[in-house]
């Protein structure tokens, strides 16, 4: 039975693969987190299992699930050193999850995407040293990929140190894949690049919100300043999460894969129609119109204008450089494609505007008595 190290195990994407590895494997998880106890960190670990999990197989599975208390920014990620010493003798693989996805703030994702992943990195060091691990997996991005245009682009030629990037975030992240390589070069390693992760395919609620409050503005727009044949990749969070937790889990051909849509992408058009919104397409606006939106995000006013403004000086790039990540290995290995966008995004855009983007959570409730059995509500 493999205890596996975690980080970012109640994040959106942290969920998922958390919910796989549970239902899938007999695995035990050492979850690191800021929580400063248990009850803090089952709290937390509910916000963010709630989504797939009922009360009952929430308590059952977390008799598998051990929290670390600690600080991604810390060093020796601020665990203290007798917990460290146990994590080093007793994991046998590591699943690196966290990030910070603030793509506007420089100081953020160095802190959390470079130093964070480093002492990840030096854990995982003393875990080779002390007794050999099976794997170390990282969950890096497509955006490693830095700016492109009109392309389909293949795991190995992602990484092109003279391509420039769109933002700190995936300058970060393509430094992170090289420092993991770099530092750890007899352990067996996996790289796993999620292009937009947006909804699930099976259902739509989501706890997350960002990309899909850009998505929804854009839904409603009577006129859209972008090309109606331009491709976005935007993958089910669902496909997702089953394929990090199930390549960390067995031997795999390749180091790399990229977790998107690929050459089933959807383009714009394709998925306004999906949402039965068909605007009319004018790409001549895309310009003034991402000038507007900048200053919209300068501005130091607080409200919806300037939200949207930030939202789409983050991810305009994304949505308009027309470019798909070839997903064939992940396809190959997992046995299954992902869900296309077009056909889950209408119900994902009612639900988003339906809870006002922000999920409706409820407190847990008391662990059942042992003997009135569980129901899930995820399958």
């Amino acid at each position: 039975m493999e205890t596996i190290f975690i980080t970012g195990a109640t994040g959106f994407l942290g969920s998922y693969v958390v919910d796989r590895l549970m239902h899938s494997t007999d695995v035990h998880i050492r979850a690191l987190t800021r929580a400063k106890n248990r009850a803090e960190g089952v709290e937390k670990m509910w916000r963010a299992m709630q989504l797939h999990w009922d009360a009952p197989t929430f308590h059952r599975f977390m008799d598998r699930i051990e929290f670390v208390q600690g600080d991604l920014t810390e060093p020796k990620l601020g665990i203290d050193d007798a917990t460290y010493d146990r994590l080093v003798g007793e994991c046998g693989s590591v699943l690196h999850i966290a990030a910070s996805l603030n793509r506007k703030s420089e100081k953020s994702c160095l802190n959390h995407n470079l130093r964070g992943t480093l002492s990840v990195i030096e854990l995982a060091r003393a875990m080779q040293d002390d007794h050999g691990i099976r794997r170390f997996s990282h969950v890096s991005t497509v955006a490693v990929a830095g700016q492109r245009k009109s392309e389909t682009v293949q795991e190995d030629q992602a990484i092109d140190w003279d391509v420039s990037d769109y933002d700190p975030y995936g300058r970060t992240k393509k430094f992170c894949e090289h420092m993991v390589r770099r530092l750890l070069p007899e352990v067996p390693k996996t790289f796993f690049r999620p292009s937009t992760v947006m909804g699930d395919s099976r259902f739509p609620e989501t706890t997350q919100f960002d990309m899909v409050r850009a998505f929804c503005v854009l839904a409603d727009m009577p006129v859209l300043p972008l090309d109606a044949d331009g491709r976005m990749d935007i993958v089910n969070a669902d496909w997702v999460g089953k394929a990090i937790a199930d390549l960390h889990m067995k031997p795999v051909e390749h180091d790399i894969f990229h977790l998107s849509a690929g050459e089933a992408s959807r383009t714009l058009g394709e998925i306004t129609r999906a949402m039965d919104k068909p605007p009319r397409f004018v790409p001549a606006l895309e310009a003034p119109f991402g000038k507007v939106m900048n200053a919209l995000a300068s501005s130091k006013r607080k409200n919806m204008a300037t939200l949207v403004g930030s939202l789409f000086k983050v991810f305009l790039p994304y949505i308009t450089y027309d470019t798909v990540f070839d997903n064939s290995r992940a396809v190959a290995a997992m046995g299954e494609a992902p869900v296309p966008f077009t056909d889950y995004c209408q119900g994902l855009y009612q639900y988003a505007k339906g809870v006002g983007y922000e999920y409706p959570s409820v407190p847990l409730p008391a662990a059942p008595d042992a003997s009135a059995g569980t129901r899930e509500v995820r399958a």
